[in-house]
């Protein structure tokens, strides 16, 4: 192993790249918690995202470090992760982070730092270095989060339409305008919570490859906790509005109560997730859902060529952010 004091430079960029790409992920992901209340004109854009921002950070209070604890312990072999897999990993993650955010396009920041992990491994040591069970679960989860978040989405309208069957729709709009403000704040809380300790295990990760953390010590340091909560919740603030855009209007057209469904089905595939320890995509999830809603209505209300565009990116986000992490690994044996 290196010595810690030669390479704390380093770890001080890394730490930097990793913050920065947590923010990148709020700024990325904020369509998934925003876009509905967005697009059905319950909040203005900029109360939205303050609204969103303040339930990411406070997921602080709220979930377990599970999700932090696979991504640092439970994808790669211990011993061999150093400071080039994690930079290796988060250049691969940013820059498919960046095309997709440029072309407007719902990917998974989780899933390209899965893949970046992956890839900036298999670059050093081969396939044989990572953890199988932490890798495929993750995997798994790129079809389960979206189809239990259609799932959960199309079953929450179908049991709202039929309690509400009598209503007149103007009250129906009325009473689910103010409760899409708690979906949504739920989906926030959900995102906050899965989304930011992927950033919190890869900083663990470095720590302990480094030597400044123990490798059997329990928990990362509190300082790495609140960063990551605290830049999640920052780049919400600023908001990815190419992919709101695409998120709340392209797929299909959302009420207050289709919103409401898809956030609270989106929020419950989340906390379910996150308990369980699995680092899974909002973005995925809150795209299932929301079809989910549309095609309760009738299939052509859901653009399904935008969501079959949709589903290409998220079958690609793994291999892609894997090949530039392997050159971002073989950039960096060159750099330092």
């Amino acid at each position: 192993m290196e010595p810690v004091q030669a390479t704390l430079w380093v770890v001080i960029m890394l730490v930097a790249l990793a913050l920065a790409f947590d923010f990148m992920n709020g700024f990325h992901d904020a369509a998934n918690s925003i876009a509905t209340v967005v697009s059905t004109g319950v909040l203005k854009p900029t109360q939205a995202v303050l609204f969103a921002a303040f339930f990411n950070i406070v997921a602080i209070f709220i979930f377990h470090l599970s999700v932090a604890a696979t991504i640092g312990k439970g994808i790669v072999e211990p011993g061999v992760v150093d400071t080039h897999i994690v930079f290796g990993a988060l250049v691969g993650a940013t820059a498919w982070n960046l095309l997709t955010w440029w072309w407007g396009i719902p990917s998974s920041s989780s899933h390209a730092l899965i893949g970046g992990i992956v890839g900036a491994v298999i670059a050093k040591s081969g396939a044989g270095s990572l953890i199988g069970a932490g890798v495929w679960k993750t995997v798994l989860f790129i079809f389960v989060s979206p189809l239990l978040g259609f799932l959960l989405g199309s079953l929450m309208m179908v049991a709202v339409s039929h309690i509400f069957r009598r209503a007149t729709p103007s009250r129906i709009d009325r009473w689910f305008r103010r409760l899409q403000l708690v979906s949504a704040g739920a989906y926030s809380l959900g995102h906050g919570g899965n989304d930011a300790q992927k950033t919190i295990g890869i900083i663990w990760l470095l720590l302990i490859a480094s030597g400044h953390v123990a490798a059997g010590q329990s928990a990362p340091p509190t300082w790495v906790i609140i960063a990551c909560y605290l830049a999640i919740g920052l780049g919400t603030m600023f908001g990815g509005w190419r992919i709101v855009k695409t998120m709340g209007q392209k797929i299909t057209k959302l009420k207050p109560v289709g919103g409401f469904c898809a956030e609270t089905g989106g929020a419950l595939t989340l906390f379910m997730a996150t308990a369980l320890g699995i680092p899974v995509s909002t973005t995925h999830t809150i795209t299932g859902a929301i079809v989910g809603v549309g095609s309760t209505q009738r299939a052509s209300a859901v653009r399904w060529g935008v969501a079959g565009n949709i589903v290409w990116a998220w079958i690609f986000t793994i291999p892609a952010s894997a090949f530039v992490a392997a050159i971002g690994y073989w950039v960096s044996l060159q750099v330092f």
